[in-house]
């Protein structure tokens, strides 16, 4: 074991399997205390005693609890860490859902892929963002896709209700992570934000894509990657194999990226009124 991440502490969504509890695993061998987020308390606290039978120390380990179909969910999220940790040094928005057969809204009004895999990552960042701000070379590192190259917005119907494709859905929500990080840390905040292209790996969403993935450990190594204090990182890039990699060109266009971060107050205001980046 590592001791390059002690004395830091992570958030990782998505935890409960997969990529996320790889990255979970490989952050706290690395010294990290680990917030392991799973959708429901039995879902995190299996986590923890799966990651602990691995040899990882329990005292690292927090599970915590939030159901990102629920916007409200997310924010009692971030309350949690917030009271819980005096400063939060790596936040990895990793939760993911396939977008379904058919066009479902979640019961905040939106489209369930577009909130879990992208609506959710961007409250968390604003809403943790002092507690990032607080700690010495805070990071954010969104896990994405190579779908996202593939995507659109649809701005007149993001919820895709007249025109619905699962994997038109899918990979809007994944370009619009990636055109969200830049704006996840901005100038003068003291946090780096990145996205990341994991890899075709053996998880819960290899279906969409329909091929023979990796080992989920194999993914969640690049992630980890960028977590660490020794890689230098380019704010608002989009990684894939260690480098930087071409994006969408939505994701670098100044003018898409501030429509889409008036697209986000709107469907979080209008979902769940207490919401506020502030």
């Amino acid at each position: 074991m590592s001791e390059v991440l002690s004395a830091r502490i992570a958030l990782v969504t998505g935890a409960s399997s997969g990529i996320g509890w790889e990255t979970a695993r490989l952050l706290a061998e690395h010294g990290a205390t680990v917030v392991v987020h799973a959708r429901t308390a039995h879902e995190a606290e299996d986590a923890v005693e799966r990651l602990a039978a691995r040899g990882i120390a329990r005292e690292l380990l927090h599970p915590v609890a939030a159901d990102f179909t629920r916007l409200a969910d997310v924010r009692r999220l971030a309350d949690t860490v917030a009271g819980a940790f005096p400063a939060l040094h790596l936040l990895v928005n990793n939760a993911a859902i396939m977008a379904p057969e058919r066009c479902t809204l979640s019961d905040d009004g939106i489209e369930v892929s577009l909130q879990v895999n992208f609506l959710a990552a961007h409250m968390l960042a604003g809403l943790l963002r002092e507690k990032l701000a607080g700690a010495e070379d805070a990071r954010i590192v969104n896990v994405s896709s190579s779908l996202h190259r593939t995507a659109s917005m649809n701005w007149n119907d993001p919820n895709r209700v007249k025109k619905y494709s699962r994997v038109a859905a899918y990979a809007q929500s994944q370009l619009a992570l990636s055109m969200d990080t830049l704006a996840m840390a901005p100038d003068g905040s003291g946090i780096t934000a990145v996205s990341v292209n994991p890899g075709l790996c053996d998880t819960a969403l290899l279906p969409l894509y329909g091929r023979v993935g990796a080992p989920p450990a194999e993914g969640a190594a690049a992630v980890v990657r960028l977590c660490l204090p020794e890689v230098r990182l380019t704010n608002g890039e989009y990684y894939d194999g260690g480098d930087i990699a071409p994006t969408a060109i939505a994701v670098h266009e100044d003018r898409s990226q501030r429509r889409l971060g008036r697209l986000a107050e709107q469907l979080a205001t209008k979902a769940y009124p207490a919401f506020s980046r502030s």
